[in-house]
């Protein structure tokens, strides 16, 4: 059996997969596509080289970079989506009966398409009437958009045509598209391996928004593992859920929407830049 080995361009690891069979491969105007079969992961998606999502294990995220905000907002109604072209957080936030639009912002077609093809059980939500696909650069798109209740971003890494969803322009932008109890979300990598850009991440939203705070997540297929996301709100505590958990997930909760954030001292002292490792 052929391996696959993945080298993360900013991780001091390697991780290295099993690959049954290669079964797409196209390069697309932005990236590489790649669809492999794992023994373990399943179907798993690459771009450029990176995994992206399993069969296995695409639940650890997409639930969590989605339902911490979409129950922390007493009732989301506009909600835009930046990248996630295999449709995941399409799919977790539609599971909200108050949501009457979805903006599905992905620069890449390719990826939705391939998705769709390879990942059906991930992408089912993206041609729902409520959701409105836009393919072009999410930076762009949130310019010209208002009284949106939750942007999400959900990018490749903080590298490449992707690093312009991670300025300070940007996140002013997304504020200013924003109603009163607007709320963003985006993952901020590893905070192993990249804590410089998990507290750089912090302190440019804090010129931005009001509230900010971290949880993270573990997460088997990202390098360093213990993945890092990032929320800014117009006032509100994305640590309070302002409506029950009445959804069906297979990981996110109640209980898991308060473990998941950091403790109070611990983010002083990252913030404080205090930790050494």
């Amino acid at each position: 059996m052929i391996k696959f080995i993945e080298q993360e361009p900013y991780s001091p690891i390697a991780h290295t997969y099993e690959v049954e069979k290669i079964l797409h491969k196209e390069k697309s105007k932005f990236q590489e596509l790649t669809v492999i079969q794992n023994p373990f992961f399943g179907r798993m998606l690459l771009l450029d080289g990176i995994v992206q999502i399993t069969d296995r294990d695409e639940l650890f995220y997409h639930e969590i970079i989605t339902q911490i905000v979409m129950h922390a907002h007493p009732e989301p109604k506009r909600v835009v989506v930046i990248g996630g072209g295999d449709g995941g957080v399409v799919k977790e936030v539609l599971k909200h009966k108050s949501v009457e639009k979805v903006y599905f912002v992905e620069i890449d077609e390719a990826v939705i398409r391939v998705s769709k093809e390879f990942f059906p059980s991930v992408s089912e939500k993206v041609d729902d009437p409520k959701v409105e696909i836009k393919v072009m650069d999410g930076a762009e798109f949130v310019r010209s958009v208002k009284n949106i209740d939750i942007t999400i971003v959900d990018s490749t890494d903080v590298i490449g045509f992707a690093r312009t969803l991670f300025t300070k322009e940007f996140f002013d932008n997304v504020k200013n598209s924003m109603n009163s109890n607007g709320m963003f979300v985006t993952h901020t990598e590893s905070l192993h391996f990249h804590k410089d850009i998990v507290i750089e991440m912090q302190e440019n939203l804090k010129k931005v928004f009001p509230v900010v705070d971290l949880y993270t997540q573990c997460i088997a297929t990202y390098p360093g593992n213990w993945w890092a996301f990032a929320v800014g709100t117009s006032g509100l505590d994305p640590r309070v859920m302002r409506h029950p958990f009445e959804i069906e997930t297979k990981y996110y909760d109640d209980e898991i929407h308060e473990r998941l954030f950091v403790t109070k001292k611990f983010y002083k002292k990252l913030i404080n830049r205090e930790l050494k490792w």
